[in-house]
């Protein structure tokens, strides 16, 4: 697959000659939604075999090299080059495919009407999953488990070997309850209870892996939960059952604050089967415009989890969804508004912005205003961030990636998975 970024005066026409492709290729492979209104700095996925590379000003066999992580040697074989001889600008070169490594990839899930459409997603992207986590049975103070409709989901999951997993969260009206998570966490006669019920439900509907997301417990709670792992891992083995955990996005030990004093990452990368770090939300609804997931925060995560826990037990976490703000932004003002990536191109082919590119964060992002004079700022993923994390994720070796949440549209990202990966079947 080819990464495309349009210019100005592009057209599809054009861009699909300039790669011996087809405009309805690029149509199809994109689910594109503005074909004859294309965005100037939108990314387009190109499905050809290989990569193409249009030489900029500046460009040199070294800079080519180190960009693409190819060698000199490589590109000068494929091309037939003179390595004494200076490159042309817009001259095409041909580039190796992308390596591949095998990965873990999880989809978290959220049931809700109409239910038939958690099946429509699964059947879109089931070969490119491993797990399905299915969100999320909510643990009650008695130890029970308020169940949700997942019947649909497990069904749909198994014709494409996928691990249905179900999560258990300390979640009252929607919202993470710290005294909730020290009552279960506090009692060992309630944990059991709200495991005997969890493995009495995989058992009945199929599930073959569990996840344990308690998020927002106090810093006392740390060891008391790191030992009600240690009971799950232990009781989950009877039944030859995964456990894992999601973990808040931290960067030390020591680092202060409600989500994460309590998640203890060297135990868990100890104790569970694997972990899915939480690396989104630096940008988030309530907070100012940036980037959801920016690579050099999430990278400040991965690598301070590898380094107190196996690689091949870390998920890394990516959204699939972005924000659009309304500006100015006014703390406990207007919440932003959750986006699709496909949505975010609408938005910008309707108001003529042109997105721009943070290099820092590794995220694409636009200015709009609407016919009223309302300003907005608007982040989101494309093919450029999407790759970058998964980059990472070869660099540091990790088990894989895990994807918060399905429903969303994003076409590229899945064409990109099937691109860098072969994607684990566990089942």
């Amino acid at each position: 697959m080819q990464i495309h970024v349009v210019r100005p005066g592009q057209t599809l026409t054009g861009i699909a000659n300039a790669y011996d492709s087809t405009t309805e290729a690029i149509i199809q492979a994109n689910a594109l939604p503005n074909p004859n209104n294309l965005v100037i700095g939108q990314t387009l996925i190109i499905p050809i075999s290989g990569r193409l590379y249009y030489v900029q000003p500046g460009d040199s066999l070294y800079e080519i090299s180190r960009r693409f992580q190819v060698s000199i040697d490589e590109i000068v074989s494929l091309n037939q080059l003179n390595p004494s001889q200076p490159l042309a600008i817009d001259q095409r070169l041909a580039l190796p495919p992308r390596s591949r490594i095998a990965i873990d990839v999880n989809g978290y899930i959220e049931p809700r009407p109409p239910l038939e459409t958690e099946p429509q997603v699964i059947q879109e992207v089931g070969n490119e999953l491993t797990y399905l986590s299915i969100f999320s049975y909510h643990v009650t103070p008695e130890g029970g488990l308020i169940p949700v409709e997942d019947t649909p989901s497990i069904q749909a999951a198994y014709p494409f070997h996928i691990v249905p997993v179900l999560v258990i969260t300390n979640m009252v009206e929607n919202q993470f309850d710290a005294d909730l998570g020290e009552a279960i966490l506090n009692d060992i006669n309630l944990q059991n209870q709200v495991l005997d019920q969890a493995f009495a439900i995989m058992a009945e509907k199929g599930y073959l892996g569990l996840n344990i997301d308690f998020e927002h417990l106090r810093p006392e709670d740390r060891e008391p939960y790191n030992q009600f792992l240690r009971l799950t891992v232990q009781r989950a083995r009877e039944h030859g059952y995964t456990v894992s955990t999601a973990l808040a996005p931290k960067v030390s030990g020591e680092q202060a604050g409600a989500w994460y004093e309590a998640h203890d990452y060297p135990a868990h990368g100890e104790i569970v089967d694997y972990t899915v770090l939480m690396t989104y939300e630096w940008g988030w609804s309530g907070g100012p415009p940036m980037a959801v997931a920016p690579l050099d925060q999430v990278r400040r995560v991965v690598e301070y989890a590898a380094s107190v826990m196996p690689v091949e037990k870390i998920m890394m976490g990516i959204p699939l969804y972005g924000y659009d703000w309304t500006l100015p932004f006014e703390p406990g003002g207007e919440f932003a508004r959750a986006i699709s990536p496909q949505q975010a191109i609408e938005l910008a082919a309707q108001y003529g912005a042109t997105i721009q590119y943070d290099e820092q964060a590794q995220s694409p992002f636009f200015l709009y205003q609407e016919e009223d004079g309302t300003e907005h700022e608007v982040w989101f993923e494309d093919a450029r961030s999407i790759q970058a994390k998964f980059d990472l994720v070869k660099e540091l070796g990790l088990r894989g990636v895990s994807y918060w949440v399905l429903r969303i549209e994003f076409p590229q990202n899945w064409l990109l998975i099937q691109d860098n990966f072969d994607v684990n079947k566990r089942v």
